[in-house]
């Protein structure tokens, strides 16, 4: 894997060369089609509206504020010409991206709806609303429908950039990481710009590569002109800092984010996680409630709970379980897929039992190394030793797919092995766990620090158990 890190590596920096050149095309290049009325002089300054098409139909993140606008433009002009296809898919994509920013899944069969009206209207050649349905397909976690239609658009475009990153998400999702990487290499031979280095970035952090993601998603950063796609990638590699256990980088990019776009509710969440990583509990708890308020994600409940939990109060944290609960059941009605999440509570918080008939389901449907290390934790905490520890290693062994340096996985499997009295491969994993991430979780963090404790120091009298297949 180094050496094919270290071939790539040169190759990457001519396109980020090319892409300080070129790059922000992307993003603008619906902009420069629109009729300006110029006069002389510079340009006027793009409407929010503008700006929000522009996002919307290159894949790139956008403000709350202008798709607000595009929306109610673009429902204004389809109540005079309703067999516009071209707009009905815009209005589907700007539903979709409203969904996913507000965590509203109400957005959801609205998208739907008129993306499917864009097909009856114009049924053939219409990649716009097929792109646009695999985006809302990846925004409901429904991986298969979203490779169906992702492949139908690539079928009827194949030389359409904008495609690929839909397709990547879709193949991630599904557990198809060799498909993955041929959509990402595909992607930067038909494109450049920010938006495809973020995207570029958020594979080589699956697998593992961390210097490359980070490099990627900096460049993107600096390249983005619109500052809510600013925000996005700042956001994404406040992420990636966090993950490697550094909490003032990554409090850092997500402050940054927050500022350059008060409505990045994702880079909210990261701080009140840096935050508590960094003692400073009660401004984190305050960043993940105004998370919590305006973006009411399932996983910012889960992380407020255990941050409540890990500080004994638990019947705040209750609360925060009974919200999770609620909410995955309102992303339900909507169309949303949310049982990866509502497993890893039940896993800890709930009914194990419980959480392993769900997330079988869910790798029998979408076997992505999130569900596989999911359904590895709960079937240890339902007490099936042997069979969760396979699933840990599909989460964690780069060999099988799991090529991402996460702490929690890592953990889960350690725990999986002292469960199993593997005392050896428990100690290596716990230890690397703690290694990538020391702050990785308030709650699960001290509880691999006690489990090392408890096992002790390797014995001298007897060799350690293999680390088998």
């Amino acid at each position: 894997m180094e050496n094919e890190q270290e071939e790539r590596r040169p190759w990457y920096r001519r396109r980020v060369l090319v892409g300080s050149v070129v790059g922000c095309a992307v993003l603008g290049g619906v902009l420069v089609l629109l009729p300006w009325g110029r006069t002389g002089g510079e340009p006027p300054a793009p409407t929010p509206g503008a700006q929000a098409l522009a996002a919307v139909t290159t894949g790139v993140p956008a403000a709350l504020p202008d798709l607000a606008v595009l929306i109610d433009e673009r429902e204004s002009h389809l109540r005079g010409h309703p067999r516009d296809a071209e707009s009905w898919a815009v209005l589907g994509a700007a539903y979709v991206e409203q969904g996913r920013r507000t965590a509203d899944p109400a957005y959801y069969p609205k998208a739907e709806r008129v993306l499917r009206t864009s097909l009856k209207v114009r049924a053939k050649g219409n990649v716009e609303a097929l792109g646009g349905l695999a985006a809302l397909a990846n925004a409901r976690r429904d991986f298969p429908a979203a490779r169906r239609w992702g492949e139908a658009a690539r079928k009827l475009a194949p030389r359409r950039w904008t495609t690929y990153p839909l397709l990547i998400d879709t193949y991630t999702g599904l557990g198809d990481y060799k498909a993955a990487k041929k959509s990402l290499d595909r992607m930067l031979e038909l494109g450049s710009g920010p938006a495809v280095l973020a995207r570029a970035g958020a594979v080589y952090r699956d697998h593992g590569w961390r210097e490359d993601a980070a490099a990627a998603l900096s460049d993107a950063a600096a390249l983005a002109e619109a500052p809510a796609e600013r925000a996005a990638y700042l956001e994404r590699g406040g992420q990636l800092a966090w993950e490697r256990g550094d909490r003032d980088g990554a409090l850092r990019h997500f402050q940054e984010a927050v500022r350059l776009d008060p409505d990045q509710r994702a880079a909210l969440a990261g701080q009140g996680r840096a935050l508590a990583a960094l003692g400073r509990t009660t401004e984190a708890l305050n960043a993940y409630r105004v998370a919590l308020a305006k973006q009411p994600l399932p996983q910012y409940a889960l992380e407020l709970g255990e941050l409540y939990d890990s500080l004994g109060l638990g019947q705040a944290a209750r609360v925060q379980y009974d919200l999770l609960r609620e909410r995955v059941r309102g992303a339900a009605a909507g169309g949303a897929d949310e049982e990866l999440v509502l497993g890893l509570l039940e896993a800890d918080h709930g009914n194990p039992e419980s959480a392993v008939r769900r997330l079988r389901a869910e790798w029998e449907r979408q076997p992505g190394i999130a569900v596989a290390d999911a359904l590895g934790w709960a079937l240890h905490r339902a007490g099936e030793g042997e069979e969760a520890l396979r699933f840990a290693k599909i989460a964690t062994d780069g060999t099988k797919g799991g090529g991402v340096r996460s702490a929690l996985y890592v953990y889960h499997r350690g725990m999986i092995e002292r469960g199993l009295e593997l005392a050896g491969p428990a100690r290596r994993h716990l230890e690397e766990a703690l290694r990538i991430n020391p702050y990785f979780s308030k709650l699960h963090a001290p509880r691999a620090r006690q489990a090392l404790d408890e096992l002790g120091e390797p014995s001298l009298e007897a060799p350690e158990e293999p680390d088998g297949p």
